[in-house]
């Protein structure tokens, strides 16, 4: 079978179809405040719920599968670009709740940045350590991780 090039009629096609799906990514507007604060307080929610899973299997009855799956999903919401959910124009408003961020969050973006870098490290380790199913190293991982959480925690978020 003989290849021809294609014709300029389906080039253009082609063209005018990418042309328009750009067009339409540019044009589309950031998420409103209150899909980033329900956003940033859905993640929140996972992550705590699978740290639940971590510490209920370390202090109780270990099965190294859940540890897996819950460590794996922290690093996955970790790493996730989760500070672009505190976008400016979040800093009040309403997701599923108000949001807890405190207004020092958004003055003082290189030190957040710097607890998210340690957040998503710390995390990624727990996931690697997790796969070791070495219990000892787990808890020990386990809690640099809820360091990193608590220091953001610390600084960044309201008492609920």
């Amino acid at each position: 079978m003989k290849l021809r090039p294609p014709s300029f009629l389906a080039s253009t096609l082609a063209l005018a179809v990418l042309a328009v799906a750009a067009g339409g990514a540019i044009a589309q507007q950031a998420p409103k405040p209150e899909v980033l604060i329900k956003s940033r307080q859905s993640a929140f929610q996972l992550v705590a719920f699978n740290s639940g899973r971590i510490k209920s299997n370390l202090e109780g009855t270990y099965n190294k599968d859940e540890v897996i799956k819950a460590s794996n999903t922290i690093a996955a919401i970790a790493n996730s670009g989760l500070g672009a959910l505190f976008a400016p124009g979040s800093e009040t408003g309403k997701g599923w709740h108000d949001t807890s961020a405190k207004p020092e969050l958004f003055k003082d973006l290189k030190k957040f940045a710097e607890l998210g870098g340690s957040f998503s490290k710390e995390a990624t380790e727990l996931s690697k350590v997790a796969a070791g199913g070495d219990v000892a190293a787990i808890k020990e991982q386990y809690a640099k991780l809820s360091r990193t959480c608590k220091a953001c925690h610390d600084d960044f978020k309201s008492k609920d």
